[in-house]
């Protein structure tokens, strides 16, 4: 079992910068993959982010690679986003996922076994 909180989300203008954290319990948090994945209404879960339980890889969704980083503190069980140069269609809930396989099929929310209850992102124009 591997419990997740997220934390961090709000109200930003365009072209603010916003970082979101989520707080893992459960399994050792440095054995696992963790990605981030946002959620627009009536819509399926979007990738945003995922990286390897050592830090070593990461991988970004196409809307957001050279915008965000996803990072992670194995000492802190805490996963991260910085979210810069935010535009109001990143508006959206955010949630940190954890995928107990070795940094493989990352981009899909399927691949996933556990998520946090999200944490709400509002860019304003």
């Amino acid at each position: 079992q591997v419990q997740l909180v997220e934390s961090g989300g709000g109200l930003v203008q365009a072209g603010g910068s916003l970082e979101v954290s989520c707080a893992a319990t459960g399994r050792p948090f440095s054995t696992i993959t963790m990605g981030w994945f946002l959620k627009f209404p009536g819509k399926e879960r979007e990738f945003v982010a995922a990286i390897r339980w050592n830090g070593g890889a990461a991988e970004y969704g196409d809307s957001v690679k050279g915008r965000f980083a996803i990072s992670r503190d194995n000492a802190k069980n805490t996963l991260y986003l910085q979210m810069n140069g935010l535009r109001p269609e990143d508006t959206a809930v955010y949630y940190c996922a954890a995928d107990l396989a070795q940094f493989t099929n990352v981009r899909s929310w399927r691949a996933y076994d556990y998520w946090g209850q999200g944490t709400q992102v509002t860019v304003s124009s």
